[in-house]
C-alpha cells in the first residue's frame, strides 16, 4: 500500500479507522449534493469503505484518506478504482474520483491530492488512461478535472442522473 505525501497533505490508503470521518462526510449536505443527492447511512458508508479497502487487496490501488500534514485533520478522499459500474458504455479504464469536506474547499487541497495521485498513476502504475464521472451541476469538480488534464468524452445516465465522463491520457 502506498503512502503519498505532498507539501501540505498526507494520503493514506483507506482503513477501518476512516469509518467515523467518512460517516460525518457522507452526512454533510453540501458534500452529497452532487454525488448521491442524499446523505448515506452508516451501513452504506461501511459497505463503501469495505469496497475501497478491497480495492487495495485486488488492484494494489484504491482510495486514499486525505489529511492535513500540519494538523492531521481528515479532510476527504481521492482515489483510483474500478467500481464495475452498471453503465453504458462500460468504463474501459480505471476511474479516478475525489471528494473534500466542504469546510476545506477553496484552498487547493483537492488539486494537490489529485495531482499527487495522478503522479502515481503516471509513474508507478503506468496507467495509459483514466476516466472520471462528474455530475453536470458539480462545476468545481469539472474545473478541477480539466486542470488535471481530463477532457470531456461523453455523457452517461447513472442511477437516473446524467453525468459527464472525462478522460485523461498518460502524458508522453
Amino acid at each position: 500500500m502506498k503512502l503519498i505525501t505532498t507539501e501540505r497533505l498526507i494520503l493514506t490508503p483507506m482503513t477501518v479507522d476512516d469509518f467515523e470521518p467518512l460517516c460525518t462526510l457522507w452526512q454533510t449536505e453540501d458534500f452529497v449534493r452532487d454525488i448521491t443527492r442524499r446523505p448515506l447511512t452508516p451501513e452504506e458508508v461501511w459497505m463503501r469503505l469495505l469496497r475501497d479497502i478491497g480495492h487495495w487487496q485486488v488492484f494494489g490501488y484504491g482510495n486514499w484518506a486525505i489529511r492535513l500534514k500540519d494538523k492531521g485533520d481528515w479532510i476527504g478522499s481521492v482515489g483510483i478504482f474500478n467500481y464495475m459500474r452498471d453503465i453504458e458504455p462500460t468504463f474501459d479504464a480505471p476511474e479516478m474520483g475525489w471528494g473534500l469536506d466542504p469546510a476545506y474547499h477553496g484552498h487547493g487541497y483537492a488539486r494537490e491530492a489529485v495531482n499527487a495521485v495522478l503522479g502515481l498513476a503516471d509513474g508507478d502504475l503506468a496507467l495509459e488512461r483514466s476516466l472520471c464521472m462528474i455530475s453536470h451541476e458539480n462545476e468545481s469538480s469539472r474545473r478541477l478535472a480539466r486542470k488535471a488534464g481530463f477532457r470531456y468524452r461523453h455523457d452517461v445516465t447513472y442511477h437516473g442522473e446524467i453525468a459527464s465522463v472525462f478522460e485523461r491520457l498518460r502524458p508522453a
